[in-house]
């Protein structure tokens, strides 16, 4: 973290909308567990420097260490934010984890005080903005003053409003739960297992956190400016030792992910009996899907969720999300999709149909083919 002194009387009205990256139209790992890792500051921004150590550094020893050793499963696929000393923008970290419709976005940073406070602290995005939370906010937040077009691409926003700060934690709470679950993971982990200080998982308005689409934490490893810490965080040892513990979080909660995917889900009743031929019947400007579940969980739309089925997409219907398989024209493709589907062990899974982007009946879509 570095802290610089700005005073900027700005509105709160307009968030930055304009550069938020969506990331549903990216798929490109459907079959593995992506995870961003984000090393905290580099290039002109160090970070802090407490008792001379450099937090861009310790940061970035840490982060790849987490990274070799999770590319060491062939179902994750690691996406790094950076793996040298330069200087990336929030807005390119964010973006970069929502282009690669990540699973999971974890940064690492150093923490600093003027005190010998010291222990971990992960933190999730939040609302409950204590007086401590606030100040790492704000520090956190500052690096946006270090980009040379901030006022462009920050527009409203000032790292120094608890204004701005409050409203940040308003906009996304989608992903909340998730990420409340790895951060616990990381500080049990950190306590229990290296047994170092924690202080606990900790809510803030991280505008890092609030543009990624996806779970996110950001992890402080430790007090760079007391003595003891810094020391251990500078050395080789405790590095691994902190990636080891981040790693192992890492691997819990996609255990976790993966083994409760299916709860609170339940399937369709809709079945239609249909005779299969091995011609084409494509019916022109309709769309059919097989729905294979419904849940009040939002599930990330990739095949290792849906027992290895691929192409799947996901709509929210009200309270609930849809989940569905395919996505074609021609009927009798979508038929053996719905058996493929029955195979895998969705045995109430049923065709819809959409035309012009509305939802119709399936008998009023073959219809249309025949008049």
């Amino acid at each position: 973290m570095k802290t610089t002194s700005r005073n900027i009387l700005v509105l709160v009205g307009f968030l930055f909308t304009s550069i938020l990256t969506t990331a549903h139209g990216f798929q490109k790992d459907k079959d593995k567990f992506v995870v961003v890792l984000d090393a905290g500051h580099g290039g002109h921004d160090s970070g802090n420097t407490g008792n001379g150590h450099k937090e861009s550094d310790i940061a970035l020893k840490i982060t790849l260490q987490v990274g070799k050793e999770l590319e060491k499963n062939k179902d994750i696929k690691v996406i790094y934010t950076r793996t040298k000393d330069v200087f990336v923008t929030l807005r390119g970290r964010a973006k970069i984890a929502n282009d690669a419709d990540a699973d999971l976005f974890v940064s690492v940073h150093c923490n600093a005080h003027s005190s010998q406070a010291s222990g971990t602290e992960t933190f999730v995005l939040g609302v409950a903005n204590t007086k401590r939370n606030m100040e790492i906010a704000k520090k956190e937040n500052e690096v946006i003053f270090l980009e040379s077009d901030y006022e462009k691409h920050y527009e409203g926003f000032d790292p120094d409003s608890p204004e701005s700060l409050i409203v940040l934690g308003l906009l996304s709470e989608e992903y909340t739960e998730n990420s409340i679950k790895l951060a616990r993971m990381v500080e049990d982990n950190f306590e229990k297992g290296l047994k170092r200080k924690s202080r606990g998982l900790k809510q803030a308005s991280l505008w890092v956190l609030h543009n990624t689409y996806m779970p996110s934490v950001l992890i402080e490893v430790g007090f760079l400016t007391n003595n003891a810490e810094g020391k251990f965080l500078n050395t080789k040892s405790g590095q691994t030792k902190m990636a080891s513990g981040i790693k192992k979080a890492i691997m819990g909660y996609k255990s976790y992910v993966e083994q409760n995917v299916g709860e609170n889900i339940y399937q369709g009743t809709e079945i239609e009996t249909v005779e299969i031929t091995g011609e084409s019947q494509i019916i022109e400007n309709v769309v059919f899907k097989v729905q294979i579940a419904a849940s009040s969980r939002e599930i990330a739309p990739k095949s290792y969720n849906f027992k290895g089925l691929s192409d799947i997409s996901r709509e929210k219907v009200g309270k609930v999300y849809k989940y569905y398989y395919g996505y074609t024209s021609d009927y009798n493709a979508i038929k053996q999709m719905q058996q493929k589907a029955v195979a895998k062990g969705y045995k109430d899974c049923f065709v819809v149909a959409y035309k012009d982007g509305n939802k119709i009946d399936v008998s009023e879509a073959i219809s249309t083919a025949t008049n």
